[in-house]
């Protein structure tokens, strides 16, 4: 069927209509008149598109707005039935409108502001939104002779809306925490799909630091680390470089002059003979093989500061990013940079605060379940000297000593304030103790960023630190530590056995070339870790002045002892005279969660097994005597966990619950999909499982494996729930021994 004669359609409207006024009828020469010129202009001039349908719901007319609106080829639509038109513009709510329009039909009722999605037949990318209202058409005998749809395009208000939306939500989703790896996270996971199929967020090392360069440096010429990727191809897909890890922006691409210019850009078409693009470049690589058409690059900037760059791909949605994209990545980016930014800030400042005070290393509550910690700090006036104390998931520790220095010693403690920063944030990723150094060697291997009004130093200065970063966890009482050149803590056991830890030294950070080597040792309850810098026990005097640890061993492995006296009393029998730099001493006395503490269950792959997990866990909780509002959450967290281990795993899933200071629930199964938060819409059936468990935690992550993976979350508990802490009496140390 062909397209009708525009004359053809008033003059058949003419004889199916009659126009009145509020006032009266049309009748009279005047009113045919008027007659003519309304449906002249309604089929002619309207910019509101016109679909007149026949009783048997068959397209018989279009107007002029409905032949061009977005140009769509609405002609050969004309005879064909409003399912038929439908389905050709990929409708996907055809069903409802077309109930709608048979009820419009046979009662009369008309229906309003109904949003319609179509795209268009030549070329599936184009999408319209419109918001229809269908009337009945009724003859002047009151004969009912069809249905009439007028569409408006609303495309550009949807469009927009959605943009609000994205960015009301950025202000609650987006920097939850002072933390620079969750709120990369954070960003990443609100873009994808919603904006890109792919979003990355690289930050300059100096960030980590508690830096960055200026818009005028030279220091933006640097490499960059990963700190958030989020793909639409699922959690699981990791990007190149993956997050923790550092990797540069070859010259001559789009990324270098996002960065050298600091201005957005946006490359709207990306085919495999793109000339910047090398498929023997990894990232290249990905991009060619994911099929990605379209992208923006928009530099993440605030309080004059260049933090990095944040890149944007779409290659499964079949739109082309345009500028209004460009426009709304700006702004979502904006509000990410100030986030970043305040996570940068805190962690400068807080270690600056720990320098001047002298509160290096206080351990934080989580803690107490894993040691009881004693330090004390020799200050010489030299600065470089640290040491602190970080909580980690499942009841563990991370103990990290180290000394920093430049070749311009007057900048030793800005440096070790800006490292110490850096390992704060690199400990929130939960990596192996070998795999932070050997990050942290990359991080130290970068030229310094020179704050403003600091002494300029030469140009190839970088960090050089001695360090060790120790893990203990309390429930296999594994104690797990890589050393960058930092002299190995010494043990002494509840015996009274004194030795060092056998740790393979690796180059100190920012010299040579990164190896380093973890090592595992399994140690009894109440065993102490003495940990220590050079500045106490240089080196050259370690094998000499190691028996004399023996003197204080008594006091370390009597139970009436205070931590705190043994360490202040050890550290000044240790410490040379005069002290020529910054020393200090950290005991931590290992707890250990036994049985009474501690239960875990291994459960096949099966839907059935999560009704049997939350009961199993129900169970434990009430032989602990846990409040019932806790075990109440405890049971709906494990339900979560626990559905989407079966549905993302192949393999058995572990449950296991923790009793320290607060009460933790671990979920373990073999798949390396990492789940992200999300916020489900009110119709989705599923996505809410980590929101929920978000809600009711303290805090919440995901520890990587050789395979698979663990889902963690922690619950405070009320001071009736927490139990009595372990007897490190020798009794009680010889009886758990045993």
């Amino acid at each position: 069927m062909g397209e009708p004669d525009q004359s053809d359609a008033v003059d058949t409207a003419k004889r199916h209509s009659v126009v009145t006024d509020g006032y009266g009828s049309g009748a009279g020469p005047a009113g045919a008149d008027l007659d003519s010129a309304l449906l002249d202009a309604l089929f002619s001039r309207s910019p509101v598109s016109l679909h007149v349908y026949d009783r048997h719901l068959r397209l018989v007319r279009v107007n002029s707005a409905a032949r061009l609106m977005r140009e769509f080829p609405v002609h050969d639509m004309v005879g064909r039935t409003l399912s038929e038109v439908l389905r050709a513009f990929d409708v996907a709510e055809h069903a409802l409108i077309e109930r709608t329009a048979h009820q419009v039909l046979h009662t009369g009722r008309p229906a309003f502001d109904l949003d319609v999605r179509l795209r268009s037949r030549s070329d599936p990318a184009v999408e319209a939104v419109v918001s229809a209202a269908v009337l009945r058409l009724q003859g002047p005998d009151g004969t009912v002779v069809g249905v009439a749809a007028a569409l408006t395009d609303i495309s550009a208000r949807v469009r927009a809306e959605a943009g609000l939306r994205l960015l009301n939500e950025a202000a609650t989703r987006v920097g939850t925490t002072l933390d620079v790896f969750r709120t990369a996270a954070e960003f990443c996971d609100l873009a994808v799909p919603r904006l890109a199929d792919t979003v990355t967020v690289d930050v300059y090392d100096s960030v980590l630091r508690g830096h960055a360069p200026t818009p005028d440096s030279r220091e933006r010429g640097a490499a960059l680390r990963r700190a958030g990727f989020r793909s639409a191809a699922g959690p699981e897909q990791q990007g190149v470089p993956s997050v923790g890890k550092v990797d540069t922006y070859p010259s001559a691409t789009p990324y270098r002059a996002a960065l050298d210019t600091l201005a957005p850009k946006l490359l709207r078409h990306l085919r495999p003979d793109t000339s910047w693009l090398d498929p023997r470049r990894r990232r290249d690589a990905r991009i060619l093989a994911a099929g990605a058409h379209s992208m923006m690059l928009v530099p993440i900037r605030a309080r004059g500061l260049v933090l990095g760059l944040a890149c944007f791909y779409r290659w499964r949605n079949p739109v082309l990013f345009d500028h209004k994209d460009l426009a709304l990545a700006e702004q979502l980016t904006t509000h990410a940079a100030l986030c970043l930014d305040n996570a940068r800030q805190y962690s400068r400042e807080r270690s600056a605060a720990r320098v001047l005070t002298g509160t290096l290393g206080v351990a934080e509550a989580p803690s107490a379940a894993a040691a009881d910690l004693a330090h004390t700090y020799l200050p010489a006036g030299s600065g470089g000297a640290w040491f602190d104390v970080f909580p980690l998931s499942g009841a563990r520790i991370a103990l990290v000593a180290g000394d920093t220095s430049t070749e311009a010693g007057e900048s030793a403690p800005g440096a070790m304030g800006e490292l110490r920063a850096a390992i704060e944030a690199l400990s929130t990723l939960d990596l192996p103790p070998e795999d932070i150094l050997d990050r942290l060697h990359d991080l130290a291997s970068r030229p310094q960023p020179v704050p403003a009004g600091s002494p300029r130093l030469p140009a190839h200065d970088t960090v050089r630190a001695r360090c060790l970063y120790l893990v203990y966890d309390p429930v296999t009482r594994v104690c797990t530590a890589a050393s960058a050149g930092h002299p190995a803590p010494a043990l002494v056991h509840p015996a009274g056995g004194v030795e060092a830890l056998d740790i393979a030294p690796g180059p100190p950070l920012g010299e040579g070339i990164s190896h380093y080597r973890a090592t595992e040792r399994a140690l009894p309850p109440g065993t102490t870790l003495l940990i220590y810098n050079t500045g106490l026990l240089p080196d050259s005097l370690l094998a000499t002045r190691l028996p004399d640890l023996l003197t204080g061993t008594r006091l370390l492995t009597a139970a009436d002892a205070p931590l705190q006296a043994v360490c202040d009393s050890l550290a000044h029998d240790l410490g040379p005279e005069p002290l020529h730099h910054d020393a200090f001493l950290l005991l931590a006395r290992t707890r250990a969660l036994g049985s009474d503490r501690t239960n875990a269950w291994t459960f096949p792959n099966d839907p059935a097994i999560v009704s049997q997990a939350r009961r199993a866990a129900v169970t434990q909780l009430e032989e602990w005597n846990i409040a019932p509002d806790v075990a109440d959450s405890t049971a709906l967290i494990i339900s979560e966990l626990v559905t989407n281990a079966v549905r993302y795993a192949t393999g058995p899933i572990q449950l296991r619950l923790i009793r320290g200071d607060s009460l933790i629930c671990e979920v373990t199964d073999d798949s390396s999909t990492a789940p992200h938060l999300r916020r489900a819409l009110t119709t989705d059936e599923n996505g809410r499982g980590l929101f929920i468990t978000a809600q009711l935690t303290r805090r919440w992550g995901v520890r990587s494996a050789p395979r698979g993976k663990t889902i963690w979350a922690e619950q405070d508990l009320g001071p009736s729930s927490r139990p009595a802490p372990p007897d490190l009496s020798a009794s009680g140390r010889t009886a758990e021994a045993r």
